[in-house]
């Protein structure tokens, strides 16, 4: 993704806060991201910007499609950047991991039921609950302490 583009392209002006916050999301710092997140990573670089302008920024990508916006059960807002690809998401609810994952019969089946109720599908979101392997491991070793 060339970054000077998508930002000329959306409209936005290019800024350096804009500027490092798509290169955060592109350098792969974290696929799914907070304003609070983003707002500690330009802390330790010394970028002085606040949290508001942070969130901000963040939801103009969204609005101009550059990122996608995602509530998980935290109830707390994160961004990923649109790849232009689906994928479905298992979050866990302990520590908060999100994992990406496509799955070709799930996505078949979920058409399959919207067909047989007669319903056409424009977009839709899966997002599974659990606990993930490393909060799993964690949690059995302190159940035999």
């Amino acid at each position: 993704m060339d970054i000077l583009k998508e930002l000329r392209e959306s409209g936005l002006k290019v800024t350096i806060p804009r500027l490092r916050i798509l290169q955060l999301f592109q350098e792969g710092k974290g696929k799914h991201l907070s304003a609070d997140d983003v707002y500690r990573f330009l802390l330790t670089e010394k970028i002085d910007v606040g949290l508001a302008t942070i969130y901000r920024v963040l939801m103009q990508f969204a609005e101009a499609g550059i990122l996608f916006r995602r509530h998980f059960e935290s109830g707390h807002a994160v961004f990923e950047l649109n790849e232009g690809t689906h994928h479905d998401h298992l979050v866990c609810t302990i520590c908060g991991q999100v994992d990406e994952f496509v799955d070709e019969g799930i996505e078949r089946r979920q058409d399959e039921i919207a067909a047989e109720r007669g319903f056409v599908l424009h977009e839709h979101a899966l997002s599974l609950y659990g606990t993930c392997a490393v909060c799993t491991r964690q949690k059995q070793l302190l159940s035999k302490l």
